[in-house]
């Protein structure tokens, strides 16, 4: 069964300490079928990722909050493209670095109000890049935070521990789109400089926490020992939230990647139908050229025997073209030299035209006769015409042919 989604967390910046991402901390993932069931999950380094990528339909990258700032800005009524154009001119002010590094993605409109979330877009790239590279089908990328669990008038949080807890990345999520991160590297205690932090970040509204299920034991009494307790509740993180949120978030920063994002075609299903389509072009050139080498030599062969015909019956012709044109002509010759006419001589011609008129009853309607090329052109006077169809066929069971070129002019030929 081909699995729909494969959910990838990828830690902070700082957590990957200037490393490839070939080289990254071990990511957490999830496999998931098209309902939301999660059918693997675990923890292993991107560049082990390669089957469960290749399998999956659809990869979400879910890179740290810390990584991503959302900035909730006013922005003037714009088209999709202007929007994207004068992004950077409308968050210079917000971002500390210059906004084209940046990758820059506007979420929906509200109120005339919109959040922008702002990354690295180099990082991403990087990220983007080895993912591709791996056999990714399609890509999105969803800021951790707003993957969270959101409820009226409760912000949540979620811990994720690196390194036997060294490297610490937080998110936290606290309206519709709106949240934040940062990474720690707690000194003594994680769980209590964690819980520290998470209290100064969101000072007074109710807090739900969540942390690996190893953790939970450690982080309830932290809570307790700082008397936070009453309003930060300690749960069990588990993938079916992040799936859930990462379905539902209204920014999807892939979209700013642009090419970056959009994995190539991948040729290698592909290969053995094309390779067999080819195969069936070259047989049927093969054939063709065999076809046509056949052809060629009885064509060669009809034209040495027409050759050799027209040298014995014509032995003083010494040019020789058209054997063929060349004996249709010394036959017409013959005809006219012994008084015989030939089918498209002109009283030939005159002669059978002025009987098939005479039957038609059709008198006194010719302007002027023309004759060139053994063909007879006959002018009409414009009144009392005779039907051309009437006449085309009287003249075709004489083996003439009649063919109109302008009005009231007909062309007579031989039909032999």
């Amino acid at each position: 069964m081909r699995l729909s989604r494969l959910c990838i967390r990828l830690p902070s910046r700082i957590v990957a300490d200037g490393r490839d991402a070939e080289a990254l901390p071990a990511c957490r993932f999830a496999l998931a079928t098209d309902s939301g069931a999660v059918e693997r999950e675990g923890s292993a380094a991107l560049a082990n990722l390669g089957d469960a990528i290749k399998n999956a339909q659809r990869v979400v990258l879910i890179p740290a909050a810390a990584d991503v700032t959302l900035l909730r800005i006013k922005t003037p009524p714009l088209s999709v493209a202007r929007l994207k154009a004068a992004l950077p001119n409308l968050v210079e002010e917000q971002v500390m670095t210059d906004p084209a590094a940046c990758l820059l993605v506007a979420g929906p409109a509200e109120d005339g109000e919109r959040t922008v979330a702002v990354a690295e877009r180099a990082w991403l790239e990087q990220i983007a890049h080895a993912v591709i590279a791996l056999g990714a089908r399609r890509i999105g990328i969803v800021p951790a935070q707003l993957c969270l669990p959101l409820q009226a008038d409760t912000a949540a949080a979620v811990i994720a521990e690196y390194d036997s807890g060294d490297d610490i990345d937080l998110s936290v999520r606290t309206g519709p789109d709106e949240g934040m991160g940062l990474s720690l590297l707690p000194e003594t205690d994680a769980a209590a400089d964690a819980l520290q932090t998470l209290s100064a970040l969101v000072p007074q509204a109710a807090l739900a926490l969540y942390v690996p299920q190893a953790r939970v034991p450690a982080y309830q009494a932290a809570a307790v020992a700082a008397e936070l307790d009453d309003r930060i509740q300690v749960f069990a993180d588990n993938w079916p939230r992040w799936i859930d949120g990462a379905q539902t978030a209204t920014i999807d920063l892939a979209g700013g990647l642009g090419g970056a994002a959009s994995p190539g075609l991948h040729w290698q299903p592909w290969r053995w139908p094309l390779a067999l389509a080819a195969l069936v072009l070259l047989v049927n050139i093969v054939a063709l050229n065999i076809d046509w080498l056949r052809m060629k030599r009885e064509a060669a062969v009809l034209n040495a025997g027409m050759t050799q015909l027209f040298k014995a019956v014509y032995p003083k012709e010494t040019v020789i073209r058209d054997p063929l044109l060349q004996m249709r002509m010394k036959i017409a010759e013959g005809r006219r030299n012994s008084g015989q006419a030939a089918p498209d001589d002109f009283l030939v011609l005159v002669s059978q035209f002025g009987e098939v008129m005479q039957g038609a009853g059709s008198n006194d309607v010719v302007a002027g006769l023309d004759y060139s090329e053994r063909t007879l052109t006959v002018k009409l006077k414009p009144e009392n015409q005779p039907s051309f169809s009437q006449m085309q066929a009287a003249l075709a069971s004489r083996n003439l042919t009649l063919s109109q070129t302008a009005a009231g002019v007909w062309q007579i030929r031989s039909a032999k």
